[in-house]
């Protein structure tokens, strides 16, 4: 993809995040700073609409004007099973607790990108579905300890141990389960260059 001179600019902690858009063969910075409070329960919307929410949240909330050369890219994924919405877990209570509502069910797994620049924005949004087979007590707790998975919604990183194990089947791109649908980035940074 020929940027042009536009500058890209990744608002994201995700190491996956980082990687995913770097398999992209585009050259982006990181800049993390952004006021705005991930707090998912304060929509009141369709499960499916809270990541774009987020998103958008993320980007407005950059911490100064884009200059008009500059593209941001904010994105947030979500875990839906059951019409329980999940998002990171504060600890390992809370991931053991989250995996074990996931174990031998399937879930959505939502992931939005925001892209916008000093003109205008455009978000879209990707579902995939995820299903686990049953996990016992020992499999989730070797999970949580040895891989930590806190910075993941839904407590799990597909591409992780508890994938291997526990993830018989997926509808729907590897990558949005992953955190970054790199199909829409890709295409949503189409329209600004």
């Amino acid at each position: 993809m020929e940027l042009r001179g536009k500058k890209i600019i990744l608002c994201s902690n995700s190491p996956r995040r980082r990687e995913l858009l770097a398999g992209l063969g585009i050259e982006f910075q990181v800049d993390t700073r952004s006021n705005f409070e991930e707090h998912f329960s304060t929509f009141d919307l369709h499960p499916e609409l809270v990541p774009k929410a987020l998103a958008i949240g993320k980007s407005n909330g950059f911490h100064r004007p884009l200059e008009d050369d500059e593209i941001l890219i904010t994105s947030d994924t979500l875990v839906i099973c059951e019409g329980r919405i999940m998002g990171k877990p504060s600890g390992a209570d809370e991931a053991r607790d989250m995996l074990r509502f996931l174990s031998g069910k399937t879930h959505l797994v939502t992931t939005a990108v925001c892209i916008r620049d000093s003109r205008r924005m455009e978000t879209s949004s990707d579902t995939a579905k995820v299903t686990f087979t049953t996990l016992s007590d020992d499999e989730i707790n070797y999970y949580i300890e040895n891989y930590k998975p806190f910075d993941k919604a839904g407590a799990y990183g597909i591409q992780e141990w508890i994938g291997y194990i526990g993830i018989p089947e997926i509808q729907g791109s590897f990558y949005t389960i992953m955190g970054f649908p790199t199909h829409l980035v890709y295409e949503l940074l189409s329209h600004f260059i």
